[in-house]
């Protein structure tokens, strides 16, 4: 009771100094209101947050017949003006946008945040595109919207600003380095893909918000909100340009619901045909892929490498880890008498790396190949699954950087594989024989009659009459073997090349089916 009366007494007094004062002093004005927070990731992640809070709703608008029917081939010949793009000849990136149409029917939002921090809504005008051999449509809304976006930098050369990196459809981002061209894609979020109940979920990004660089300003940041029946997501791209671009990823998923198979850093390619195989198709190219194998550093430190394949029937590899270290579809092969292709250029596909940015825990990385016949699909599919399940309205945080390179020593930094070869032996048995060519590292430097040697093993198959031998016109190192599979079964192999006992190169995987 004492105590209580004591604050009341204390809490008068103070009322009465402070009025006291007021007399004596000329009125103050109020404090400004605080300013409200700049937008940043914290704000996509609220409503990333607020989306997953109710239930799911498609956020496009139906396009008009107009352009809804466009062939893919018509859909193609529509241009954004250079003259139109956001940020023109203000910064050292410059931003244009695809036209909604043909298969990319869904709207994305699109809004610039300031210097000042203040959004400003990017608009749709059909006049800031050029529509070459399609009748400009005379029923398009003012509010149609965007499909994408892409981002142009002087890549190459300081007086041309290059195509940087490209959003287009569902949560596909496409990024290039220098001297490269747009071969393998890499993707928001992976869902349930091979899952057997329920097919495929593909998530898309609904709305973006561009960070407006300063005029000298080298890198970009982007944010991006996805959405799908399952999982909404808040997403932050930091982008570096070079001759190894680099994205950096951090996302946030609001799960609605639980998720059967979770694909993060997800990348698909194109795989058709190869030097490892008999060739199927009647083309005068020698081999047609964007991407030649999956390259892989495990926790432990070691260097895998999966060769790629157009299987006869879908088919989905997992290798388990923890705490991975990195993963990628490779495009190793770049010898363009290999291709043969002036307008493809296979030889200039960049590679993808996957470096993940904190602990991963443990988890899977699955590669999905899927049969194809012709050179248009991607058919190659690659992510992470971690062990934990995602939780319903549970975030969860991941991040990671993403490399596009032609060429590095880092990945991996000792030898590689640089062909894959084989052929029937002769006889009527069902054997094989397998060449493996490696090179790069400490195996460069060595003379033929060092005492390498081979680690070599499969499952499902007997290996008999193996060498080890450097190649004189070439240099590399060539293991040969003999394989016989066992009742006409699958064979699962690995292979590396050692010294005194230490590995020299990263360890081949290859599967073999009858």
């Amino acid at each position: 009771m004492r105590a209580r009366f004591w604050l009341l007494l204390t809490v008068t007094a103070i009322a009465v100094v402070i009025e006291h004062s007021s007399a004596l002093s000329p009125p103050r004005k109020p404090a400004p209101a605080p300013a409200a927070p700049r937008f940043g990731f914290e704000s996509v992640q609220r409503l990333a947050q607020q989306r997953s809070d109710d239930a799911y709703r498609d956020q496009g608008n139906k396009l008009p017949d107009s352009i809804a029917k466009l062939s893919y081939e018509d859909y193609r010949t529509i241009q954004f003006r250079p003259d139109n793009a956001l940020w023109r000849n203000q910064a050292m990136f410059e931003v244009q946008f695809f036209h909604r149409g043909s298969t990319y029917d869904r709207r994305v939002n699109v809004t610039e945040v300031g210097e000042d921090g203040e959004l400003h809504p990017v608009n749709y005008s059909p006049a800031q595109f050029d529509y070459g051999k399609v009748t400009p449509p005379k029923d398009l809304p003012p509010d149609l919207g965007f499909a994408g976006l892409r981002v142009h930098y002087p890549l190459q050369r300081p007086d041309y600003k290059d195509e940087l990196i490209a959003f287009l459809g569902a949560s596909y981002f496409r990024v290039l380095g220098r001297d490269e061209s747009y071969g393998a894609s890499s993707r928001g979020l992976a869902l349930n893909v091979g899952s057997t109940s329920g097919g495929e979920e593909y998530p898309y990004f609904t709305d973006f918000w561009l960070v407006r660089p300063t005029p000298e300003q080298r890198t970009l940041t982007l944010y991006a909100l996805l959405d799908s029946p399952s999982v909404s997501g808040a997403y932050r791209f930091e982008i570096v340009p070079g001759a190894t671009t680099t994205v950096e990823v951090t996302a946030t998923l609001y799960p609605r619901k639980s998720v059967e198979k979770l694909g993060l850093a997800p990348m698909t390619s194109m795989f058709l045909y190869g030097e490892d195989r008999p060739r199927q198709y009647d083309d005068y190219r020698p081999e047609v892929h964007d991407s030649d194998g999956l390259t892989m550093q495990t926790g432990g430190g070691e260097w895998l490498w999966r060769s790629l394949n157009n299987p006869k029937m879908l088919r989905i590899s997992s290798f388990s880890d923890e705490h991975p270290r990195g993963f990628g579809l490779t495009q190793r092969d770049r010898d363009f008498a290999h291709y043969q292709d002036e307008d493809a250029r296979y030889q200039q596909r960049p590679s993808y790396w996957v470096a993940p940015l904190g602990d991963w825990g443990k988890g899977t990385v699955e590669l999905v190949e899927i049969p194809t016949d012709e050179s248009i699909h991607d058919n190659i599919v690659s992510y992470w699954v971690p062990k934990a399940q995602l939780q319903p309205h549970k975030p969860f945080t991941f991040s990671y950087l993403l490399s596009a390179y032609s060429e590095s020593a880092n990945w991996p930094p000792g030898g590689r594989v640089v062909a894959t070869r084989t052929a029937p032996t002769r006889g009527r048995d069902n054997s094989r024989r397998i060449l493996i060519d490696f090179a790069g590292g400490d195996l460069d430097a060595l003379v033929g009659n060092q005492p390498v040697k081979v680690a070599l093993g499969a499952h499902n198959g007997d290996i008999d009459n193996v060498t080890v031998q450097r190649l004189v016109e070439n240099g590399m190192w060539r293991v040969s073997f003999r394989l016989q599979p066992k009742n006409n079964q699958a064979v699962d192999m690995h292979c590396y090349l050692t010294l005194y006992g230490e590995a020299l190169t990263e360890s081949w995987m290859y599967l073999w089916t009858p």
